[in-house]
């Protein structure tokens, strides 16, 4: 992780929690930076990361069972506060010496807390005698409280739901705040970092981008670095802020694969060479991708002959250009932390690739990765600051491959064009009904399927398309967007009316799992 021993820092240690990384964006909303670290951390990593309170993460283990997680010890000893969250909690109250059990009235989902006393995590919101909304998650409670703790309030199946050892200023709570179903779970999450560890809420993306712009300087140096650039909000923000540190020692290479959509390549030119002036390489190299993919149908193989091609073009152009010493990724958070699995073990996830291939084992250039502190959202955020466009900063998913994993079987340039008109049309009446911001992903899927229909007084014999649309978080998982009989009428009526090559049009209602959200 970069330096930013400047900012107050509370440190999370995850459990194998499915929504650590909620407790994190919870904490950063509220201006606080944190990081996540596995439980098994060692101590003296844990001091010299030098946070100001330490957060236990829920997890899917039993504290009750022989050989399930714990804490550092040092977490307790370090005088500084804690807060365990459900099986945080659990496992905090045992380490202290109280005592845990496994409960004859488990609790998921919805539940009820009755507030019994006051303390510092529920100052100006729950008062005693409030019976207040929380999200639930566990089939473990806390039986007997260690030396110095009181209840603060309880459930029907956990009458320690919320404790607290005020001297020592360490918290738990059986409930999950960090969800959006724990009403003022946010808000008691900042008590905690604000009120209880003092911490100022100064991790904004005006100070971000400033400290960003000093460490790119001093690692680049003179160096020349070349990023490749796909149009999407990682990578886009990632070039505006390193061109804003080194100016024309940064030099993006765009590779237009041919199965962008419709405007896509046009927009990334107009944006990045005209608006923002910098050195930019743009390959239409959509001649070649397009003949490789001929009489590709299997999906595995496309995305590889498309990874492989890109990495070939992008080294051409790098050749070209005479080589470069850095080069850039738009590497986020969620690529680096280091979570445990569901039993205890370490498991590691690193970002080493670029979004459509793989980079050369081989390779002599040294990584950029200025966004690896940010989640997506605060990636966002960061392209605003910097004045990137709407259109770019908030633009839905998309996958490297392209257009190409929307047309199941054979990609031709005719199907491309196709489903290009046929995507720009359903977007368009996304945006015009105010609907783009609520939406994770919109696209339209040209099918290799042809159905009869009836368009004035002929017989037409033409493709099927479908519409996805989903809500999500993360992408992980996913919920099919209710859209209205009516808009989805409206967009069926104008594919059929304007796209020639399009005679039916399907919507799917597929949640994530047991589908996924792109079809291929």
């Amino acid at each position: 992780m970069t330096d930013l021993s400047s900012h107050d820092r509370i440190l999370i240690l995850d459990f194998g929690s499915q929504v650590t990384q909620l407790i994190a964006r919870r904490l950063r909303e509220s201006g606080v930076y944190c990081e996540i670290w596995p439980f098994t951390a060692d101590a003296a990593r844990i001091q010299l990361f030098a946070p100001k309170g330490i957060i236990l993460s829920g997890g899917p283990a039993s504290t009750v069972d022989e050989g399930s997680p714990r804490a550092p010890q040092v977490v307790f000893e370090m005088g500084i506060p804690v807060l365990g969250i459900c099986y945080g909690q659990q496992t905090m109250c045992m380490q202290l010496g109280g005592r845990v059990e496994k409960s004859d009235h488990q609790e998921y989902g919805r539940a009820y807390v009755e507030v019994k006393e006051a303390c510092a995590l529920t100052q100006a919101l729950w008062a005693p005698g409030a019976r207040e909304q929380v999200w639930m998650s566990h089939g473990d409670r806390v039986a007997a409280l260690p030396e110095g703790f009181r209840i603060v309030a309880t459930s029907e199946g956990a009458p320690y739901a919320m404790v607290a050892d005020d001297d020592r200023k360490f918290y738990g709570i059986q409930f999950h705040p960090e969800v959006v179903h724990t009403p003022h779970g946010a808000a008691l999450l900042k008590n905690f970092t604000h009120a209880v560890c003092g911490c100022q809420g100064d991790w904004t993306m005006a100070a971000f981008r400033a400290e960003a712009i000093a460490r790119i300087r001093a690692q680049v140096g003179d160096g020349k670095v070349i990023c490749g650039l796909s149009g999407g909000v990682d990578s886009s923000v990632a070039a505006v802020l390193i061109h804003e540190a080194i100016g024309d020692q940064l030099t993006c290479i765009y590779v237009d694969h041919g199965v962008m959509r419709a405007g896509e390549t046009e927009q990334v030119v107009a944006t990045f060479r005209d608006r923002f002036n910098i050195k930019l390489v743009h390959r239409d190299a959509s001649d070649l991708f397009l003949g490789q993919l001929a009489g590709v149908t299997d999906p595995e193989l496309k995305r590889k002959t498309i990874g492989r091609l890109f990495i070939e073009v992008f080294e051409e152009e790098q050749e070209k250009i005479g080589g470069a010493d850095f080069l850039a990724q738009g590497t986020l958070y969620p690529d680096v932390i280091e979570s445990v699995s569901a039993t205890g073990g370490p498991s590691v996830t690193i970002k080493s690739h670029h979004n459509v291939g793989g980079l050369p084992e081989d390779m002599r250039m040294k990584l950029v990765e200025p966004l690896r502190d940010l989640f997506k959202d605060e990636v966002r955020a960061l392209g605003r600051e910097l004045g990137l466009p709407e259109e770019i900063v908030g633009r839905h998913p998309f996958p490297g491959p392209g257009l190409a994993i929307r047309i199941p079987g054979e990609v031709t340039r005719e199907k491309v064009q196709i489903l290009q008109k046929a995507d720009s049309i359903y977007l368009e009446e996304i945006r015009a009904a105010g609907l783009y911001d609520a939406i994770w992903q919109a696209f339209a899927v040209l099918l290799p399927v042809k159905t009869v229909g009836v368009m004035g007084d002929g017989r037409t014999y033409d493709s099927v398309c479908a519409l996805r649309a989903v809500t999500s978080t993360d992408g992980m998982t996913a919920d099919v967007y209710p859209f209205s009989m009516e808009f989805l009428t409206r967009v069926a009526g104008r594919i059929v009316n304007e796209v020639r090559g399009i005679n039916r049009v399907t919507y799917d209602i597929t949640s994530k799992p047991p589908g996924t959200i792109e079809w291929e």
